[in-house]
């Protein structure tokens, strides 16, 4: 992740397609863009009850030409065109990050000598004039991190400006979140939008495994979100039909209502606070960091980030992981809300160790009781044990306000019909809801 490789050892392009044409990565080695099973990943996706599969998900080891690099994404689509969206973004993004790391050429730092990264101090804010985090004298982390931070945000914004000039994808009212991530050796980074989320199976000081959440939902009743929707305009309010849904809402017009503050596409409320900049983290992986999940809200809506992490810990081989978490989470849709329809599920399980890959978690130590080899009852029933952990990840905002660090808020996601609740007609002058 972010080193350079010399040309001949680059991958190799196909003839007639450019860096970042989609044959490249169609045929690249170590690409898995749907149900599958790689050396260190397994990806899972089933549909739900509204139409449409928008899900997508892809993970490619040896990314970058490089044996120790994999990158992971889940994209979770809206609106009418959100499952092309969701697909088009999965099958160019990773081409467009690998072009700029090549041409960025950063190296990964060194570790401390206890062989770890306090991530803490990447998100600290010593005083609410300072928003920049804080490294505390290791400046080759900063220069590092400040280097992958700024070749995530220019493929992000270059994807999303291909978006809306793509011929072909209506993405005026559709678009998609994209939690993804590049882990090169022991660094990982993470670049978020949306609501779709990553979730850490780590260790404990007792030695039991436990989750932690990487990455916030960046939804619109954020405290920071909000502030720089309101400032573009942009309103932010509930559905009296869900009252614990906060959406954003065109300023003289009862839509679209969406039920997230940054995605791809969407073009209709990119004046008014909606923002394809992604959230970024980085994390040292350390000896008891074992795996990490990456999912839509169709998972995390229903179960908690522990019983996510259980499920996988349960499970007998690695290769069976990613549709364990989504069996229980459709499972736990139709116990939770039997009149509700199940939203589409994508998980992605990335294991940190191979041993671990091939030989699955069952028989470890898990941060509760565990749910045991037959995860078909929700593990909330058994031990209601939530994960409690809070993060506050580095702000990432673009011309519609400075950085502002708002308030922490819940990891605990949230329930909801749909993200998207009207389409706007461009003409429509309905009075404004209070």
């Amino acid at each position: 992740m972010g080193s350079c490789l010399p040309a001949d050892q680059r991958p190799v392009e196909v003839s007639g397609k450019g860096r970042g044409g989609r044959r490249r990565e169609e045929e690249a080695p170590g690409r898995i863009a749907g149900i599958g099973t790689g050396n260190v990943a397994c990806l899972f996706t089933r549909q739900g009850k509204k139409g449409t599969n928008q899900d997508a998900m892809v993970a490619w080891e040896n990314f970058n030409g490089r044996s120790d690099t994999v990158f992971c994404g889940v994209f979770d689509g809206h609106g009418p065109h959100g499952h092309l969206v969701a697909r088009k973004v999965r099958d160019t993004l990773p081409s467009k990050l690998c072009d700029l790391i090549y041409d960025d050429c950063g190296e990964s730092p060194t570790s401390n000598s206890d062989g770890s990264i306090l991530e803490e101090t990447l998100f600290a804010y010593p005083d609410a004039e300072d928003k920049s985090p804080t490294f505390a004298g290791q400046k080759e982390h900063r220069q590092f991190f400040d280097s992958m931070k700024e070749s995530f945000r220019k493929a992000f914004r270059v994807m999303d400006k291909e978006l809306k000039l793509h011929r072909n994808i209506d993405s005026i009212c559709s678009g998609t979140t994209a939690v993804t991530l590049i882990k090169q050796g022991q660094d990982l980074i993470v670049g978020n939008l949306g609501d779709s989320r990553a979730v850490l199976g780590t260790r404990d000081q007792n030695g039991r495994l436990v989750a932690h959440q990487l990455t916030v939902d960046l939804k619109p009743d954020h405290p920071r979100e909000a502030r720089r929707i309101k400032r573009c305009n942009g309103r932010v309010f509930a559905h009296h039909d869900e009252p614990d849904v906060a959406r954003l809402w065109l300023p003289n017009c009862n839509s679209p209502g969406l039920a997230m503050a940054r995605a791809f596409g969407d073009f209709c409320l990119k004046d008014f606070g909606l923002i394809s900049v992604p959230e970024m983290t980085y994390r040292r992986i350390i000896e008891k960091d074992e795996f990490i999940v990456l999912a839509t809200d169709g998972v995390w809506d229903v179960l908690s980030n522990q019983e996510v992490v259980e499920v996988v810990a349960s499970c007998s081989g690695g290769s069976a992981a990613a549709r364990a978490v989504v069996d229980l989470a459709n499972q736990t849709w139709k116990f939770k809300y039997p009149t509700s329809k199940t939203d589409d599920c994508a998980v992605i399980c990335l294991f940190l160790s191979k041993d671990v890959a091939a030989g699955g978690l069952s028989g470890l130590s898990v941060g509760s009781k565990g749910i045991g080899s037959s995860p078909g009852m929700p593990a909330r029933l058994r031990n209601p044990q939530h994960s409690s952990k809070r993060v506050i990840p580095e702000d990432a905002d673009d011309e519609c306000e400075s950085n502002i660090s708002g308030d922490e808020r819940s990891l605990e996601g949230f329930t909801r019909l749909n993200t998207l609740l009207a389409l706007p007609k461009f003409g429509d002058t309905s009075p404004t809801m209070k």
